[in-house]
């Protein structure tokens, strides 16, 4: 991702926030035949206050991506969306895409079968916990062996990024009042609307006027 110093996100606070709240990754390396690409869901390590991931791989994607040996890029991708040249007034101006979005690449690290296990059971808690009765990994119908069965065909993985490149292209090069036109425009009804990408125009733009709601 060609980085522009206007959009930069440096913010680590503002990074683990998107990686937080869009954790369904695309993980792509470059193998022997080419590029490949591979979609899981990664978490930030809780033991951690950086940037560091952990995750999961079903056999035999770790032999593909030559995880442990090979460079990694795991891309997160948060609220983006079309916007119209119409919401710029008169001014010339063509269509563009707000997005906001995070790389990390790095080697990472194959954890243990009980570090991958509890990585495992971090990621059902983390999703299943929403639900009204949740099933938890380790509870009925479910039982040690079916666990461990299933466990046995992933391979976790810890990834400290030594590269990092995260980019909010949220129209910060215009006007306040153009901004505030478009994040307008994504909020009401419209073939474009957009509350996810406008809410996460408002946490920018207010962060930069200083404003605080």
């Amino acid at each position: 991702m060609r980085q522009n110093p206007s959009f930069t996100l440096a913010d680590i606070a503002e990074i683990r926030r998107v990686i937080d709240g869009n954790p369904w990754a695309t993980i792509v390396s470059a193998a022997p035949d080419g590029l490949v690409a591979s979609h899981y869901v990664v978490l930030l390590d809780e033991d951690r206050d950086d940037l560091t991931i952990v995750g999961h791989v079903g056999r035999p994607d770790d032999l593909i991506h030559g995880m442990g040996e090979r460079e990694l890029l795991v891309m997160f991708q948060g609220p983006h969306g079309y916007i119209s040249p119409g919401w710029y007034g008169g001014a010339q101006a063509v269509p563009t895409w707000n997005y906001t979005a995070v790389h990390l690449a790095g080697i990472p690290e194959i954890l243990s079968a009980d570090e991958n296990l509890a990585v495992l059971d971090r990621l059902v808690d983390r999703f299943e916990g929403r639900m009204p009765e949740p099933r938890r990994m380790w509870e009925r119908p479910n039982d040690e062996a079916f666990v461990n069965r299933m466990a046995a065909g992933t391979v976790g993985f810890r990834l400290t990024p030594t590269r990092v490149v995260a980019k909010r292209k949220l129209s910060q090069n215009k006007s306040a009042e153009t901004i505030e036109t478009v994040i307008e425009a994504l909020s009401e009804q419209g073939p474009y609307a957009n509350a996810a990408l406008a809410a996460e125009m408002r946490r920018a733009q207010d962060a930069r006027t200083g404003v605080q709601r």
